[in-house]
């Protein structure tokens, strides 16, 4: 298993302090007083621009991020969670309503719009049996992302995630690293 790492800075444009890991960090503060930008070495990780994986959340791979903003964060980069290679088959169940209830279907592949393929104009529960998945609040892979890893999720508003609607999800292949 190849294990990512990643250098957050201080600064945009990699200036300033810097701290590199290659672990899940819930809380950026112990080792800087902020982050505006981090490269990617190796590996994928999800930033989030709130302490404990909470807040708005960006998919980085391998390259150079230079701004937070440009990530569609509305803070700098607070937690780092680093996405773990999945070989293997994907899937997924994802539900109409909040507990898992209403419209169900399984996805083992790529969903760019969830409204077309399944009639469903809502999704707020899920579970995921295997692989890591990245779901989008807009068709096509677009707009705001959700990071979910193997497990069960009653509700998305639960998690930080109220008024948000996903229509689109991808699963995070081997390619990506």
């Amino acid at each position: 298993m190849t294990m990512g790492k990643i250098i957050f800075y201080e600064d945009r444009n990699f200036q300033g302090r810097s701290y590199e890991t290659s672990n899940d960090c819930s809380d950026m503060s112990s080792y800087l007083s902020r982050c505006h930008s981090c490269k990617v070495e190796s590996g994928c990780f999800m930033v989030y621009d709130r302490n404990n994986y909470m807040g708005n959340q960006y998919f980085v791979r391998r390259g150079e991020y230079s701004d937070y903003q440009r990530m569609g964060m509305s803070d700098c980069i607070k937690s780092c969670r680093m996405i773990p290679m999945h070989r293997g088959q994907f899937r997924m169940r994802i539900h109409e309503k909040e507990n898992f209830g209403g419209q169900m279907h399984e996805l083992m592949d790529d969903c760019d719009n969830m409204m077309d393929r399944y009639r469903m104009n809502e999704c707020q529960s899920c579970n995921v049996m295997d692989g890591h998945w990245l779901m989008y609040e807009q068709p096509q892979y677009k707009g705001k992302m959700m990071y979910l890893r193997p497990g069960e999720y009653k509700s998305f508003r639960d998690m930080g995630m109220s008024g948000q609607r996903f229509m689109s999800m991808k699963r995070i292949m081997d390619s990506c690293y």
